[in-house]
């Protein structure tokens, strides 16, 4: 086990680069075992998830090497086994493995995921689409068990919630089905932009994605001819101009697409953070004189739901109570009891509504990351408080933030991994 131990109380400033979303490289990489070619990754962040990913693929005669952001992957000697139970199992994103191993092999047997605990998120739009696609489906065990012995076919399917994980399995699920399927009230995430931009430049046929109607038309096989640029990281960019503002003299943030960012940007904006939007980078100055604000999660292009924990310090400088409303993860709170063992005056109530008071003097204290976003909540608020905070289930923070001691630690901060 690992902790994060912060030396608080500095101020920030330079530059910090972002890395490839997180979101993408988890489900890019379960896609890449659709390809009959090898496969190359680039911009993929140095994160634990890669690296249990490529346990995963290991399982299964899938070979890789993950060196310097570059992610080779060879899927031309797969064969189907049983995945390891300890990977899956850390990791929520490896149920990907359901869509592209059907779409692969027509059946997938995958042990149920497992990853951050920030309340139910069921899979059950999942099943649905596979279902309309012609397979059959059925969990036993903590296990799912899925199979199309009679091939996949096209079907049209409208997801009753927005999944983000939903609308990327089926579209995986769906490249190799016959006929063109039509998936409504899809996900409009920018990653699923990312996971169709791959999967058409190795010849899949997908149109509509960053909409919520996505239509896919089955191809027999997918070859791989150029690498894959992954975007950069929307929530890590966040995390960094939140803390920037809060306790920045002046930061950029570099490799960054700011249209992804709009609905964030505007709530810093509205609080009285004086953003310089450039191309590709986001200069954050010194912020004084903060304004309170209202803050409501929304799939995007809403406000995500990653960066209501994110920008939590930073609304403790605001002069007087700003509320924010989950409504896609209403647990999402387990947070807050270890920010109140900082100093921050934060309380929440049964209806998903989080209330956030202006507060000062924080102080260091031994709190827990229960998951990736809250322990970047608890990393930002550390390296405002005056002492010594330790972040301990450090692997969370590190499962989610490429390289974050060595970007704080170019910023002035004074952090360090350490073994609990």
């Amino acid at each position: 086990m690992k902790k994060l131990v912060i030396h608080g109380g500095r101020r920030l400033s330079g530059e910090v680069t972002i890395g490839g979303a997180k979101n993408s490289t988890v489900a890019l990489i379960p896609a890449a075992i659709l390809a009959e070619t090898p496969v190359k990754f680039d911009s993929v962040p140095d994160i634990l998830d890669v690296y249990n990913l490529q346990a995963i693929l290991n399982s299964m005669n899938v070979t890789s090497t993950f060196r310097g952001g570059e992610l080779m992957i060879d899927p031309t000697n797969i064969v189907e086994s049983e995945l390891p139970s300890t990977a899956i199992k850390s990791l929520r994103a490896s149920y990907y493995f359901m869509g592209s191993l059907l779409g692969r092999f027509g059946r997938a047997t995958v042990t149920f995921p497992g990853g951050d605990n920030i309340g139910p998120r069921p899979i059950d739009q999942h099943i649905k689409g596979f279902e309309a696609l012609g397979a059959t489906v059925h969990e036993e065990n903590d296990t799912v068990y899925i199979n199309a012995e009679n091939g996949l076919k096209a079907a049209r399917i409208f997801l009753d919630v927005v999944s983000v994980g939903a609308t990327m399995n089926i579209i995986m699920a769906a490249v190799h089905a016959e006929g063109t399927t039509v998936l409504e009230n899809a996900a409009r995430e920018p990653e699923i932009i990312d996971l169709a931009t791959f999967l058409n430049n190795m010849g899949a046929q997908i149109r509509g994605a960053g909409t919520d109607v996505i239509r896919i038309t089955g191809v027999k096989k997918l070859e791989s001819k150029n690498t894959h640029t992954i975007i950069p990281d929307r929530i890590e960019a966040g995390t960094y101009l939140a803390l920037a503002a809060a306790q920045g003299d002046g930061v950029l943030v570099k490799n960054v697409i700011p249209e992804h960012l709009e609905s964030f940007t505007a709530k810093l904006l509205e609080m009285g953070v004086d953003l310089e939007v450039r191309e590709d980078s986001i200069y954050v100055p010194k912020s004084v004189n903060l304004q309170p604000i209202h803050i409501k999660t929304a799939p995007f292009p809403g406000f995500a739901t990653d960066l209501q924990q994110p920008v939590t310090p930073l609304l403790t400088l605001a002069s007087g109570t700003s509320v924010i409303q989950e409504t896609i993860y209403p647990e999402r709170t387990r947070h807050i009891p270890e920010l109140q063992k900082l100093g921050v005056d934060i309380s929440n109530d049964v209806y998903g509504q989080i209330n956030v008071t202006q507060s000062s003097n924080f102080h260091g204290a031994r709190v827990s990351a229960a998951e990736i976003r809250a322990g970047a909540s608890l990393v930002a608020t550390g390296l405002m408080a005056d002492g010594i905070t330790e972040v301990i289930n450090a692997e969370h923070v590190l499962r989610g933030y490429d390289h974050i001691v060595h970007k704080l630690t170019m910023l002035n901060a004074d952090i360090q991994i350490a073994e609990e």
